[in-house]
Formats: structure tokens, sequence, C-alpha cells
């Protein structure tokens, strides 16, 4: 099967760089809460002083860890929606547990920066990650980044498996409808502006096909979060 165009990837990603700038404001106002499923997390995070925080959003990931763990801890938050970064800012600054560094990248565009972390998350992040090789290569970097010891924590959203989020689902426009791949979705956005975003639905097998690109050991799969507990499924990472 043939690996998505670079060309598509980018309209892909565009159309979310204009998603999230149309609509940051509303986005915050929904996000506002920790996922029920980062609780399970926090057995892994016993000796976690160090954090990236990939496609962090308002930083809400680093608020929980501050509050739940209660203790110093390094926390480095990317995301390419300055909006977003300009809310977290506020959240996280004031918080002296944590020392904080928030950068603005394009992660599809520029890939991730050298570094490395006890704890690497990606929380509503591949779902946004076009193409099927490129989701490979992506987790294949964000494995890079983790320390040995460490963990890469990742979260699909199940969203197909909502009834409600099916209903959001809209039409490929002509020129990208042969271009896109197997479960690739446009979804619309119902508070305040309108907009569209595209979402990549992970299936089982994906899943599994990008634990093992990954190259690290699972040591945990979960589903959690939505009203039936079951909206994203948790893959946890370890770098033995």
């Amino acid at each position: 099967m043939r690996a998505m165009h670079a060309n598509t990837i980018r309209t892909l990603n565009q159309i979310n760089a204009n998603f999230y700038a149309a609509v940051a404001a509303d986005f915050d106002e929904t996000r506002g809460t920790p996922w029920p499923g980062w609780k399970s997390l926090l057995p892994y995070c016993a000796g976690v002083k160090n954090v990236l925080d990939a496609g962090c959003g308002n930083g809400r990931f680093g608020l929980f860890l501050a509050e739940s763990l209660d203790r110093p801890l390094r926390y480095h938050g990317v995301d390419f929606s300055e909006a977003l970064l300009d809310v977290a800012r506020s959240a996280l600054e004031t918080d002296s547990r944590l020392a904080v560094r928030l950068t603005a990248r394009d992660m599809i565009e520029h890939g991730m920066a050298p570094g490395l972390y006890d704890l690497v998350g990606a929380f509503g992040l591949m779902h946004h990650i076009p193409g099927r090789e490129y989701r490979r290569l992506f987790i294949r970097q964000l494995a890079g980044l983790v320390a040995p010891g460490g963990v890469l924590a990742v979260a699909f959203w199940r969203f197909l498996d909502s009834e409600r989020l099916r209903k959001r689902v809209q039409p490929w426009p002509d020129e990208l409808a042969a271009q896109v791949e197997q479960n690739d979705y446009l979804l619309d956005w119902r508070r305040g502006t309108q907009a569209v975003r595209y979402c990549h639905y992970h299936t089982d097998v994906e899943i599994d096909h990008l634990v093992i690109a990954s190259g690290l050991r699972q040591c945990a799969r979960y589903r959690a979060d939505g009203q039936d507990g079951s909206l994203n499924t948790y893959v946890v990472l370890t770098r033995d």
C-alpha cells in the first residue's frame, strides 16, 4: 500500500491548524478537567521528574501531574497552537511545583526536537497525525525521547465507537477524497465557531502495529474516558 503523499499530509495538517486557530477559546472551555484515564498512569510515574507533553493544548496534564504527584517536576509542553499555549502558560506558571517550558512547534512539519524525558505523554494527538507510515515514524520519534527506565503513554481516540461522535463525520471534498487513507475522517465542531478537523480512527490492529514500531515494551493497555469509560485506548510503553 502506497504511503500518503507529502502534500496530502501538509493539507490535512493545515486543516487542523486552521481548526485550532478558529476554535481555541471554545475548545479550552470544554477541556478543563483531567482525563479519568490519567489516574491509571500514576503507578508508572513513581520516579518521574522530567515530563514531555506532546500536543499539550491548555496544559491540563501538567496540572494533573503536579496535583497528583505533589512534588517538583520539569514540564515541557509542545503544541502548534499559540492560543492554547497562552492558556497553558497562564495555568501552569503559577504552580510552584512545576518548572515550565512551553514550545510552539509544528510536530508534523518539523518532527520532535531532541531530548530525554522520564515520561513522554501524547494525549489527543495521534488521531491528528496524517498517514499510516508517518504515524509509525512519529511514534518512533516519541519513543526516542524516552530515557532508560522511562515511559511513553499514548491515547488513541476511538471516536467511531460513539454514536454521538459518528454524527459529526463530514464528507471529504472531492480533491481530497482519493488522497486520504482508510479510517481518515473529517469531524465537525458544534460549539461556537463552525469548523472541521482531520481525525484518524485507530483500530486495535493499527495500535498493535504502532506499539511494535515504537520499539518499546508494552506494559499496559486499557480503555477509559467518555460517558461509557471507553472513548480512549491507552497504551503504556517502557524503555527497559
